[in-house]
C-alpha cells in the first residue's frame, strides 16, 4: 500500500483526494498508512478519509471483511491521538486474518490489544484481531453483519477497542515501575568524595546505583529507602540526597541536569521513603514479568501484581518470585492465569496470598505446604472441592472461596480451626445443612447469600451455640426455622420466599426480612437486645406481639404491609404503605418520655384525629403525613412541635399551613404540594430553612418579608394557576439557587393545532444528596411533530453522564430511525451507539437509560399509534391501561434479575457484600462503564406495545423511585390527578415519605389516543380552502401506515430584484379572480386537508410528504402570471425585499402531464379504482385558466418516481434525503398555494383567510350537505394495502396547517 507523506506534528486531519493507491501485503492484507498533516482545526478525522471507492467495495463484497486501526505507541489515549501526529495505519484484512500476518505486512514483532483506555495486553500470533473486534461488538449487542461491519470502522470504537504495533505505556506508569538514568553522583554527606557519572536506577524500594561500563556485572550499591528520606540540596542547583534509614546510614547525591527531572524523581522517591513497610504497589500495569531491578530490593514483604498479563515462563515470571526471600504479602489477583503457579508453594514465608479471577478449577496439593498462610483468597474461579492438604494450614483465619462452582461446604473446613467465618456466596449450594455447621465450632459467620438453596435440613435437635451471623439473601427459601441457634445476633434473609420465620430471641440483636411473603414472625423468646426490626414487603395484617414487648428496640420499619396498629415507643418508626386510620396516643406522663424522633405515615387513612397524638411526641424531628385525609392542622398542636426539621403534609386537604410554624425553629424542609393551601405560610422568616414546595396549590400572592433567609436553596411555586408573581418580588427571589415557577404559555396562530395527544410533567429531587444525578429527556413534538420522544437517566454518583445523554440520545434515535424502520433494531442501534459516543467519559463512569418512542404505527391498522421502549439498568416505564399497570421495562440489576446475575456469576465477577458488581455498580446493563465488561452490557431490553382508547398515562422512574413504589400504588396514586406535573410530584412525594434520601426522578405522560384528542379537518374542525372558499367535502380515510421524517425544512435564499408589491400580486393572481370565472361548483374542489398525527394524510406513493420553508425572489418564479391582482394569498408574506413562502416541495410535479380534466362536480365520489391504487394529485402549471387545480399525475410516471434507483436520476436529491423534480424547482410558489401551513417553524403563514372570503353553507342546506356526505363515507369501501405494498410506501408525517 503506497504511504502518505508524513506531515509537521500535529492534530489529525482527513487527507484531500486522490486516494492513496493499495498495494498487496503477504497474507492478502492491505494496509493503508495516514500520516496526517497539521492545520487549524483539531477534529476528529473523517470516516470519508479512512479508505477510497476501491477499499469500500472491496469490504461490500463480504462482511467478513473490515479494518483494523493501528495506532502509534505514544497513542495512548484519544486526546494523544488528536493531539501528536502518531502513525496511523489501517489495514484491510479479514476476520480469518491471524496476528502474525499484520505483523509481518508491517514489520511489527507483535501487536498489543488496549481494552476501554486500560490495559494492554500482547496478542498471541494466531490470534485474529478482526474477530476480537466483530466478536465484541456481538456481545455488545449488535446483531446485523452488515451494521457490525460498519461500525468496526467508525474511529470512536478506539475509546474501548484499540490496536498498537508498539506497547504503549504512560509516562506516569513508567515511573512508578522505573526510573533511571546517568547523572553525577556523590557518596556520602561530606564532601571528601568527588562527583562522579553512574548509572542510577530507582526500582522498587530501593536506589541502585552502578558504573555506567559495567553496570550489570560491576559493583551495585544499594540504598534502601524505606523510612529513609529525601532532600534537595541547597547548595547545588537541581539536586537530591537519598539517605536510608537506621544507625548505619548512607547518604548519595545525584545531581540532575532539569528541574523538571530533578522533580519526576523527588516525587516518586518521596512516596517510598514515607513507607512504614516494604510495599511495592505494581497493580494495572499491564506487566508480562517483573522488572529486573525489583529483584535487588531484598527487603521487599508485600507485592501487588493485580490486573496485569503476568506469565508462568518468563525471566521475569512468577516461577521468578521465589526469589523475594522476605515476601509475605502477594496479590495475583485478575491475571488470567488459568493454572495454579506451583512454584508460589516454595514461599514459605507468605503470610496473605490473594489468587482470584484468574480460572482456576483445582488447587494443587502443594498449597499443603505454605504453613505460615495466614489469609487465603480464591474468589471468582471454578473450583468444585479443595484438597485435604489443605487442612495442614492450621494458622489460616480467612479462607475466601465466594463465586465458584461449589455445590456443598467443603468437609476441609472442618479441620481450619483458626477460621471463624465460612464465605461461600455465589455458588450453588441447594441445601442449608445445619448439621453440617454444628460440627464445625469454630465457625461464628456464615454467609451463603446468591446461592440456590431452597430447603434446609437439621439431622439432630441439638442445639448450635456459635453461629452468630448469617448472610441469606437472594435465595430461594420457603421456610425457615433457625430457632436451633440459640446465639444469633443478626440475620439478613431479604428477597427470599419466606412465608414463615422462627428464630430464637436470646441473643438477637438485629432482624432483615423485607422483600418475602411474611404472614408470621416467631421470635421466643422475648429479645431483650433487640434494636433494629425491618419487616417491609410482606403481608403482616399485625405487628407481632413480642415485638411491642422489645424494650430496647429503637427502629422499626413495617412499610408495605396490612397493618391497622402500630407501637409509637421507638426512635424510628416507617409505616407508610398500611391500613392506618388512627395512632395509639400516648399515657398520662409518657410525652416526656417519649423518644421517637422519626415517623413516616405516608399514604395511610389517617384523619385530623391523628394530630392531637403527635404532640405527645415533642421529640419528632422528622414527620412524613403526606397522601392521608387530613383536611385541618390545628395551630396549638404544630406549635408543640419545637424540634421539626423536615415536614411533608402533600396530597392532604389542607388549605392552611398554620402561622405557629413559625415557632418551627429548626424546620429546613417543608413540602405541601398538592393541597388546597390559597394563603402563602409563614415560612420565610424561619433562619434555617432551605427547601420549600408549595406548588399545585390556590396560592394568590406571597406576602415577602424585607429580608430572606439566606440558607434558602429551593422555592417551588409552580401550578399555582392564579398566582401572579410581580417583578419586585422576582428581585426578591433573585439570590435562590432553585426557583421554579409556571411559564406563560407562548401566543400561537393557531391555538387548535397544538397536539392533545400527550402531556407530560416531570419532577427530580435530589434527597439527602448534595447534587442531582438524574436528569430526564422530554420532547413532545419529536421528528417534527409526528411522535413524542421521552427518556429518564441515572448516573446514581456522577451527573456527567446523564447529562451527556439527555443532550445526545434524541439526536441518535433520530438518525437510527433514518435508517431502520424496525422498532427493534433501531431502538437498539440507539442505545449501543450512544454507548459509544460516550467516549472517555464512559470508561470508568456509567448510567442507566430509559427511553420511550411514540410513533404512528405502521403495523397494527387498529391502533393510532405504537410506543416503543428501551432500557438498561434501574429506570423503568410502566403503562396504566384501564387502570391498571402494564411493565414495560426489565429492571437490570442482581436483586430483582436472577437470569442477569447467573451471568454475571458465571462470568466470576466479584458481587460485593452490598450487591455491586465489582464493588461499582448493582446494575448489570447501562451504558458506559465499558472497563466492567464484559459483565456489564449496554444491550437494552425493547417493547413495543400499541396504544388504544384504553391507556390512560406512562411513568418513567428511575432506581429510587420504584425501589419505593409498587407499580400498582403508582398508577393509582396518580391516574385521577389532573395535573401531569401534579402526579409527578406526588410520585417523588410517596417515595421520600417512604423513607427514600437519594435522588428521585419521575415522569408522568398524560396520553389521549382517542378521536376526542384530533386536532384535523376529519373530525369537524374545517379550515377555509386554499381558494377562499370553505370545504364542504369530508374525506374520511383510513390511516395509512407512517414513519416519522426527521429532517427540517430547507431554506432557500434568491436574490430579490423586484419589487415586494409586484412578487405578490404575481403569486397573489394564482389563488383569486381566475376561481370566480369558473363558478361557484368549482370552488368546491377537495384540497390537501389539515391532517393529525392521529390521521396522517393517504400516502401518496412518490414523495415524502414534508414541510419546507423558502425564500424566493420574484425573477427566479417565472410564473408569468398577471400582476394587476394585489389580493393576498395565504401562507405568503411578504417581508421587506423578499418574499417569505411555506412550501411543501414534495408536492411538486412535472410538466409533462397530460391535458386537464373535467372540473370535478360538487361532492365528487371517487372510483373504487382510484381508492384501490390511491388518488394522486399534482399541480399543473400552463395558463390562467388552469392554475391552482389538482390534477391527476400519470401513472407511469408514479411508478417511475417509485423506484429508489430512478428518483435520484428523475429529481434532485436534497440533504434531507427528499426529492424535488428538477424541471418543476421554479413551480414552487404556484404550489405554495395549495401546500399545507406548517404550526412551528423560522416563517409562519396566515392560518385563516378574510372572514368575507369564506364560503359558508346556509342554514337551510346544512342538514342536507351533512347527510349527503354521511352517505358518501358510508358507501366508500375501505380498501386494505396489501404487505407488497406497505413496504414500498414513503414515509409519510404529519403537517399540521
Amino acid at each position: 500500500m503506497g504511504e502518505v507523506e508524513p506531515g509537521p506534528a500535529g492534530p489529525l486531519e482527513p487527507p484531500e483526494p486522490p486516494e492513496a493507491p493499495a498495494s498487496r501485503l503477504p497474507g492478502g492484507i492491505r494496509v493503508l498508512k495516514r500520516n496526517m498533516k497539521r492545520n487549524g482545526s483539531r477534529n476528529c478525522l473523517n470516516r470519508r478519509s479512512r479508505f477510497g471507492s476501491r477499499e469500500r467495495d472491496w469490504l461490500r463484497e463480504d462482511v467478513r471483511r473490515g479494518c483494523v486501526y493501528l495506532y502509534g505507541a505514544d497513542s495512548t489515549s484519544a486526546a494523544a491521538t488528536a493531539a501528536t501526529s502518531s502513525d496511523l495505519h489501517l489495514v484491510l484484512c479479514t476476520v480469518e486474518t491471524p496476528a502474525s500476518e499484520i505483523c509481518a505486512g508491517e514489520g511489527r514483532e507483535s501487536l498489543y490489544l488496549q481494552l476501554h483506555g486500560d490495559l494492554v495486553r500482547r496478542l498471541e500470533p494466531t490470534e485474529r484481531p478482526l474477530q476480537i473486534v466483530y466478536d465484541y461488538l456481538s456481545r455488545l449487542g449488535f446483531d446485523d453483519p452488515v451494521r457490525i461491519q460498519e461500525e468496526a470502522t467508525d474511529p470512536d470504537l478506539g475509546c474501548m477497542l484499540r490496536f498498537y504495533g508498539e506497547k504503549p505505556c504512560q509516562m506516569d506508569h513508567l515511573d512508578r515501575i522505573l526510573l533511571s538514568g546517568i547523572y553525577n553522583v556523590r557518596k556520602g554527606k561530606t564532601q571528601l568524595h568527588k562527583w562522579a557519572e553512574r548509572l542510577v536506577v530507582l526500582c522498587g524500594t530501593c536506589l541502585i546505583v552502578s558504573s555506567v561500563k559495567d553496570c550489570q556485572t560491576g559493583k551495585m550499591h544499594i540504598l534502601p529507602l524505606v523510612g529513609g528520606k529525601v532532600e534537595e540540596v541547597k547548595r547545588r542547583q537541581h539536586s537530591l540526597a537519598f539517605s536510608s534509614a537506621g544507625a548505619q546510614a548512607q547518604t548519595y547525591h545525584v545531581s540532575f541536569e532539569t528541574l523538571a527531572e530533578c522533580q519526576r524523581w523527588q516525587r516518586q522517591a518521596s512516596k517510598v521513603v514515607s513507607q512504614r513497610i516494604s510495599t511495592v504497589d505494581l497493580s494495572c500495569y499491564s506487566l508480562e514479568e517483573v522488572p529486573e531491578h525489583l529483584f535487588y530490593s531484598q527487603d521487599i514483604t508485600y507485592l501487588n501484581l493485580r490486573h496485569n498479563f503476568m506469565q508462568l515462563e518468563r525471566p521475569g515470571g512468577l516461577d521468578t518470585l521465589y526469589r523475594f526471600s522476605q515476601l509475605k504479602g502477594l496479590n495475583l489477583s485478575h491475571n488470567k492465569l488459568g493454572l495454579f503457579p506451583v512454584l508460589l508453594c516454595e514461599i514459605s514465608t507468605l503470610t496473605e496470598l490473594n489468587l482470584s479471577c484468574n480460572g482456576f478449577h483445582d488447587l494443587p496439593s502443594q498449597v499443603g505446604s505454605l504453613l505460615n498462610l495466614q489469609t487465603l483468597c480464591l474468589d471468582g474461579n471454578f473450583l468444585t472441592t479443595l484438597p485435604e492438604e489443605l487442612g495442614n494450614l492450621q494458622q489460616l483465619s480467612s479462607l475466601g472461596i465466594s463465586f465458584n462452582n461449589f455445590s456443598q461446604i467443603p468437609e476441609v473446613y472442618e479441620k481450619l480451626t483458626m477460621l471463624d467465618k465460612v464465605v461461600m456466596a455465589g455458588n450453588r449450594l441447594e441445601v442449608l445443612n445445619l448439621g453440617v455447621l454444628n460440627r464445625m465450632s469454630h465457625i461464628k459467620h456464615v454467609d451463603l447469600r446468591m446461592n440456590h438453596l431452597k430447603t434446609m435440613v437439621t439431622e439432630n435437635l441439638e442445639g448450635n451455640k456459635y453461629i452468630t451471623h448469617m448472610d441469606l439473601r437472594d435465595n430461594q427459601l420457603a421456610d425457615l426455622d433457625l430457632s436451633s441457634l440459640c446465639s444469633l445476633e443478626q440475620l439478613h434473609c431479604e428477597r427470599n420466599q419466606l412465608r414463615e420465620l422462627t428464630l430464637s430471641g436470646f441473643s438477637l440483636r438485629t432482624l432483615y426480612a423485607s422483600s418475602n411473603r411474611l404472614t408470621a414472625v416467631n421470635v421466643y423468646p422475648v429479645p431483650s437486645q433487640l434494636t433494629s426490626l425491618e419487616l417491609s414487603r410482606n403481608l403482616l395484617e399485625c405487628v407481632p406481639d413480642w415485638a411491642c414487648e422489645a424494650k430496647k428496640m429503637e427502629v422499626l420499619d413495617v412499610s408495605y404491609n396490612l397493618l391497622t396498629e402500630v407501637p409509637m415507643s421507638l426512635r424510628y418508626l416507617n409505616a407508610s404503605a398500611n391500613s392506618l386510620e388512627s395512632l395509639p396516643s400516648a399515657g398520662a406522663g409518657e410525652e416526656s418520655l417519649s423518644a421517637l424522633q422519626l415517623l413516616y405515615l405516608t399514604n395511610n387513612l389517617l384523619t385530623d384525629q391523628c394530630v392531637p397524638v403527635l404532640v405527645g411526641h415533642p421529640h419528632l424531628r422528622i414527620l412524613h403525613l403526606a397522601n392521608n385525609q387530613l383536611q385541618t392542622f390545628p395551630a396549638s398542636k404544630l406549635n408543640k412541635l419545637e424540634q421539626l426539621e423536615e415536614l411533608n403534609l402533600s396530597g392532604n386537604k389542607l388549605k392552611t399551613i398554620p402561622t405557629t410554624i413559625g415557632n418551627c425553629k429548626r424546620l429546613h424542609t417543608l413540602v405541601a404540594h398538592s393541597n388546597n393551601i390559597s394563603i402563602f405560610p409563614e415560612i420565610l422568616q424561619l433562619p434555617q430553612i432551605q427547601f420549600v414546595d408549595l406548588s399545585c396549590n390556590d396560592l394568590t400572592e406571597i406576602l415577602i418579608p424585607e429580608a430572606l433567609p439566606a440558607t434558602l436553596q429551593d422555592l417551588d411555586l409552580t401550578g399555582n394557576t392564579n398566582l401572579v408573581l410581580e417583578h419586585k418580588t422576582l428581585d426578591t427571589f433573585s439570590h435562590i439557587t432553585t426557583l421554579k415557577i409556571d411559564q406563560k404559555p407562548l401566543p400561537t396562530t393557531d391555538p387548535t393545532v397544538t397536539s392533545s395527544f400527550w402531556s407530560h410533567g416531570l419532577a427530580e429531587m435530589a434527597g439527602q444528596r448534595n447534587k442531582l444525578c438524574v436528569s430526564a429527556l422530554a420532547v413532545d413534538n419529536f421528528a417534527e411533530g409526528v411522535g413524542a420522544v421521552y427518556g429518564m437517566f441515572d448516573g446514581d454518583r456522577n451527573e456527567e453522564l446523564p447529562r451527556l445523554l439527555q443532550c445526545t440520545m434524541a439526536d441518535v434515535l433520530l438518525e437510527e430511525v433514518q435508517q431502520s424502520t424496525n422498532d427493534t433494531v433501531f431502538m437498539a442501534n440507539t442505545f449501543l451507539v450512544s454507548h459509544r459516543k460516550l467516549g472517555m467519559a464512559g470508561q470508568k463512569l456509567g448510567s442507566s437509560a430509559l427511553l420511550c418512542y411514540i410513533r404512528p404505527d405502521t403495523a397494527d391498522p387498529a391502533s393510532s399509534f405504537s410506543l416503543t421502549v428501551a432500557n438498561v439498568g434501574t429506570c423503568q416505564a410502566v403503562l396504566c391501561r384501564s387502570g391498571k399497570p402494564v411493565p414495560l421495562s426489565k429492571v437490570f440489576s442482581l436483586e430483582q434479575d436472577p437470569e442477569e446475575a447467573q451471568r454475571v456469576k458465571a462470568q466470576k465477577a466479584i458481587i460485593t457484600e452490598d450487591n455491586k458488581v465489582n464493588g461499582v455498580t448493582c446494575c448489570t446493563r447501562m451504558l458506559g462503564c465499558t472497563y466492567l465488561y464484559p459483565w456489564i452490557l449496554p444491550k437494552p431490553h425493547i417493547s413495543a406495545t400499541p396504544l388504544t382508547i384504553q391507556d390512560e398515562l406512562l411513568i418513567l422512574g428511575n432506581k429510587a423511585l420504584w425501589e419505593h413504589l409498587s407499580y400498582t400504588e403508582a398508577v393509582s396514586a396518580v391516574r385521577h390527578v389532573q395535573d401531569p406535573l401534579a402526579a409527578a410530584k406526588k410520585l417523588c412525594t410517596l417515595a421520600q415519605s417512604y423513607g427514600c434520601q437519594d435522588n428521585v426522578g419521575a415522569m408522568v405522560v398524560y396520553l389521549n389516543i382517542g378521536e376526542e384528542g384530533c386536532t384535523c379537518e376529519m373530525n369537524g374542525l374545517t379550515l377555509p380552502g386554499p381558494v377562499g372558499f370553505a370545504s364542504t367535502t369530508v374525506i374520511k380515510d383510513p390511516p395509512k401506515p407512517t414513519t416519522p421524517s426527521s429532517s427540517s425544512g430547507i431554506a432557500s435564499e434568491f436574490s430579490s430584484e423586484m419589487s415586494t408589491s409586484e412578487v405578490s400580486s404575481e403569486v397573489g393572481s394564482t389563488a383569486s379572480d381566475e376561481h370566480n370565472t369558473v363558478g361557484l361548483d368549482a370552488g368546491l374542489l377537495p384540497r390537501p386537508e389539515r391532517r393529525c398525527s392521529l390521521h396522517p394524510t393517504p400516502t401518496s406513493g412518490v414523495f415524502q410528504r414534508q414541510p419546507s420553508c423558502a425564500t424566493f425572489s420574484s425573477n427566479q418564479s417565472d410564473n408569468g402570471l398577471d400582476s394587476d391582482d394585489d389580493q393576498p394569498v395565504e401562507g405568503v408574506i411578504t417581508n421587506g425585499s423578499k418574499v417569505e413562502v411555506e412550501v411543501d416541495i414534495h408536492c411538486c410535479r412535472g410538466r409533462d402531464l397530460e391535458n386537464s380534466p373535467t372540473l370535478i362536480e360538487n361532492s365528487p365520489t371517487p372510483c373504487p379504482e382510484e381508492h384501490a391504487r390511491g388518488s394522486f394529485f399534482g399541480i399543473r402549471r400552463q395558463n390562467s385558466v388552469n392554475s391552482g387545480i389538482l390534477l391527476p399525475v400519470s401513472k407511469d410516471r408514479m411508478e417511475l418516481q417509485k423506484s429508489p434507483s430512478t428518483s435520484c436520476l428523475y429529481g434532485k436529491k436534497l440533504s434531507n434525503g427528499s426529492i424535488v423534480p428538477l424541471q418543476d424547482s421554479l413551480n414552487l410558489i404556484e404550489v405554495a398555494t395549495e401546500a399545507p401551513k406548517r404550526k412551528t417553524g423560522y416563517f409562519a403563514a396566515p392560518t385563516q383567510l378574510e372572514p368575507e372570503d369564506q364560503f359558508v353553507v346556509p342554514r337551510d342546506l346544512e342538514e342536507e350537505v351533512k347527510e349527503q356526505m354521511k352517505q358518501q363515507q358510508e358507501s366508500r369501501p375501505e380498501p386494505e394495502p396489501s404487505e407488497e405494498g406497505r413496504t414500498e410506501l414513503p414515509e409519510e408525517f404529519d403537517t399540521a396547517l
